[in-house]
C-alpha cells in the first residue's frame, strides 16, 4: 500500500501553534485518511495514501487545520516513494552515523532561483555543509546545529518557496512508517 507522509511546519514548537499528537491523529481521520501515525509532536503524520496528488492532499490538511484550530499551517505532502528518494539521495552519507548532525529541509517545490545558496562561501563555514537536491536541502553540521552559521544563513537564504526541515533520526523513521 503507498502511504503520504504529511509534514506540519512549526507545530508544538516553543509553545507555539498547539497542535496535539492526539488531535492530529483525529484530524487526519476526520478527512478519511486511513492507517494513520503520527510520529512525535512537531507535525509528522503518515498514512495510507488517498489517491490525491500530495499538492492537493497538502492544501487540504492546510485548509482544515486552519478552520478547525486557527493555526496558519505550512504543510507539506511527500509520497512514501518521494520520501525514499530523498533518503537515497543524501549528498552525505558520512553523517548517517551521527543523525542528529543531518538535516533535510523539504521544499513545497524545486526553488527557480538558487542564487542565495550559491552565494554562500562554502569554505567560510567549514566543516558544515549544505546541498540542494531538487526539492530537498540536506544541511550537516557535524559541531551541531544549534550553534551553525551555516544553518543560520540558509535559515535567512530566501527561496521563494515554503519549507520545513527535520532531522535524520526522525526522517529515516518516517520512512519505516511508510
Amino acid at each position: 500500500m503507498s502511504r503520504q507522509i504529511a509534514l506540519l511546519r512549526g507545530i508544538n514548537v516553543g509553545g507555539h501553534n498547539r497542535f496535539p499528537k492526539a488531535r492530529q491523529l483525529e484530524l487526519a481521520e476526520s478527512l478519511g485518511f486511513r492507517d494513520v501515525s503520527v510520529l512525535l509532536q512537531t507535525g509528522n503524520i503518515v498514512f495510507a495514501d488517498p489517491g490525491t496528488p500530495p499538492e492537493e492532499t497538502a492544501r487540504v490538511l492546510h485548509e482544515r487545520i486552519a478552520a478547525e484550530l486557527g493555526l496558519t499551517v505550512p504543510v507539506i505532502v511527500r509520497t512514501g516513494a518521494e520520501l525514499a528518494a530523498a533518503v537515497a539521495a543524501n549528498p552525505f552519507p558520512q553523517a548517517v552515523p551521527e543523525p542528529k548532525t543531518l538535516h533535510v529541509t523539504f521544499l513545497s517545490a524545486a526553488p527557480a532561483d538558487t542564487s542565495p545558496l550559491d552565494a554562500l562561501d562554502a569554505a567560510a563555514f567549514a566543516p558544515d555543509r549544505c546541498r540542494l537536491v531538487g526539492r530537498e536541502l540536506y544541511l550537516w553540521c557535524p559541531g551541531g546545529i544549534g550553534r551553525s552559521k551555516l544553518a543560520e544563513a540558509v535559515g535567512r537564504a530566501r527561496l521563494g518557496v515554503t519549507a520545513t526541515a527535520r532531522n535524520w533520526n526522525t526522517v529515516t523513521k518516517l520512512l519505516a512508517l511508510a
